[in-house]
């Protein structure tokens, strides 16, 4: 364990988490910054910087977690499919130097839409700016979401108890 890594610090229980799965070896949690409802990272409990580093006991119980956990987070959000992800190194868009996995579930709209209708958004910026405001005085402060990941808070109860049910 590392005092700099925050996955570690989960592990340690110094950060708090939806903790959805655990055993001798692994933990999955969800996403602090989900790209979909039900977004699930899974994790080794030893710090290991990339998958070339894991000892292969390790590596096969990781990814055994993510092949048990995928179907469960596809039945949890009524998801079509999901998108497994590891990003391995820096160079391939890793941001916490951690081994992590993404269980990211998918369905009809993806990417999800951050303005549910872009088009209204785009003729109340063409009619502002031709009254020679760049955005209407209501709205300047924040035109629009600037952010297309919904918060943990937006996870309901429901879910988080479907992943927890029932130990794999």
């Amino acid at each position: 364990m590392t005092d700099d890594c925050i996955f570690c610090s989960i592990v340690d229980g110094d950060i708090p988490s939806y903790t959805v799965y655990e055993d001798d070896d692994v933990m999955a949690f969800l996403d602090a910054n989900p790209l979909a409802r039900g977004h699930t990272l899974v994790i080794p409990k030893e710090h290991h910087e990339r998958v070339n580093d894991l000892p292969a006991n390790l590596s096969t119980a990781t990814f055994d977690a993510v092949h048990d956990l995928t179907d469960r987070v596809e039945a949890a959000v009524d998801a079509e499919a999901t998108t497994i992800a590891v990003n391995n190194g820096p160079a391939a868009g890793q941001e916490v130097p951690h081994v992590h996995v993404h269980i990211v579930p998918r369905g009809r709209r993806w990417p999800p839409d951050p303005r549910p209708d872009r088009g209204a958004t785009r003729r109340r910026r063409r009619r502002t700016r031709r009254r020679g405001r760049r955005y209407p005085r209501r709205l300047r402060s924040a035109p629009f979401s600037i952010t297309a990941r919904p918060s943990t808070r937006h996870i309901s109860a429901t879910i988080f108890s479907i992943l927890t049910e029932d130990s794999l």
